[in-house]
């Protein structure tokens, strides 16, 4: 998205701290060691710096009071400061031309790389302004074009290194949260989702049903045909459990061994459906030595069955051993008395 913001905690930190220095800076630097200067000069300076001090206490404590375009006007609000307080000073000089880093870096570190090329531009019009107002001709455009190329070096090499940060990030987040056999989701995971949707059901949201999957005499398989095939049928009973759900409001997770668990918005017969279409998918498949594996499913809906997700998981893997009790190969529903199979 050309207008997202990457990281707003720490985009809001970083100008936390950039207005907080900026106040005591200027501070210091413009009205306690110019003490003697004209009054309405220092009074102009003092009014900034607190409210700099205002703006960068805002940031830290509350930055959610502040409005999406104030995080986006940020490197140009920033830009614009510096361009005008080195044509106040008439500071032609490198050092100056350093404070430009902030907006840039900031720009390169939470913004799209169309707003990070717009903060170029924006640096390079001001810088062009400064130089070609205090340098003659030739040393000015010298100045404003090696100022403008070095931006855009600097932007360009952190953009990509914060790109690629990204990737990695969202890569270790997948494997944090992903079987690595299946694509399934993790026990990890897994426990994430159904504590905020248990809690979610049980207070007047969607109801929330977990359907409990055990492998049947899975151990045999592998001891039989060996574990690259109980490895395929572990991945043939993901993808059933997977294409068996409409829509992407569901959760397919492994939680070890031969148990999967599934988190599915529906109710009591929607989720039993779900379990037996799971089942008739699994019974179709062809492709294995050992033949299609048999499921034995228990399944639970908050509000109907459970209040909460200790619950639903308690409800759930009653029905589950209820299933294995009467004969495996079977779907039981919490508080029916009737096993499907």
């Amino acid at each position: 998205m050309r207008l997202r913001i990457r990281d707003p905690h720490g985009a809001a930190r970083a100008v936390a701290y950039l207005m907080l220095v900026a106040a005591v800076y200027l501070l210091v630097t413009g009205v306690l060691l110019k003490l003697g200067d004209p009054v309405v000069e220092l009074a102009a300076l003092g009014v900034v710096s607190v409210a700099f001090l205002l703006v960068g206490l805002i940031c830290l404590r509350t930055p959610e009071k502040l409005p999406r375009l104030f995080w986006l006007s940020v490197p140009f609000v920033s830009a614009g400061v510096v361009t005008g307080l080195n044509l106040a000073t008439r500071d032609t000089s490198t050092g100056a031309q350093l404070f430009y880093l902030w907006p840039l870096l900031y720009a390169a570190s939470f913004l799209s790389r169309v707003m990070i090329s717009a903060t170029v531009a924006a640096i390079s019009a001001g810088h062009a302004l400064l130089a070609f107002s205090f340098m003659d001709g030739l040393h000015a455009f010298n100045d404003w074009s090696a100022l403008t190329v070095a931006m855009s070096m600097v932007a360009f090499v952190v953009a990509a290194l914060v790109e690629r940060n990204d990737r990695l990030r969202d890569v270790l987040e997948v494997q944090a949260t992903q079987d690595a056999l299946t694509g399934a989701a993790n026990r990890r995971a897994f426990d994430d989702r159904l504590a905020g949707t248990a809690d979610e059901a049980a207070h007047g949201g969607r109801p929330l049903a977990l359907v409990m999957i055990d492998v049947d005499h899975f151990k045999s398989i592998n001891d039989t045909w060996g574990h690259a095939t109980g490895d395929r049928a572990l991945r043939t009973v993901a993808e059933a459990l997977r294409d068996s759900a409409s829509g992407n409001d569901h959760l397919v997770a492994r939680l070890g061994g031969d148990e999967f668990a599934v988190l599915l918005r529906a109710g009591p017969y929607e989720a039993i459906r779900y379990a037996e279409q799971a089942r008739t998918l699994v019974e179709a498949a062809r492709d294995l030595p050992c033949g299609p594996p048999r499921l034995s499913i228990g399944v639970a809906v908050v509000p109907d069955h459970a209040t909460g997700a200790e619950d639903l998981q308690r409800v759930a893997d009653a029905a589950l051993y209820r299933a294995k009790a009467g004969g495996r190969g079977r779907s039981v529903l919490a508080g029916d008395a009737v096993a499907l199979n």
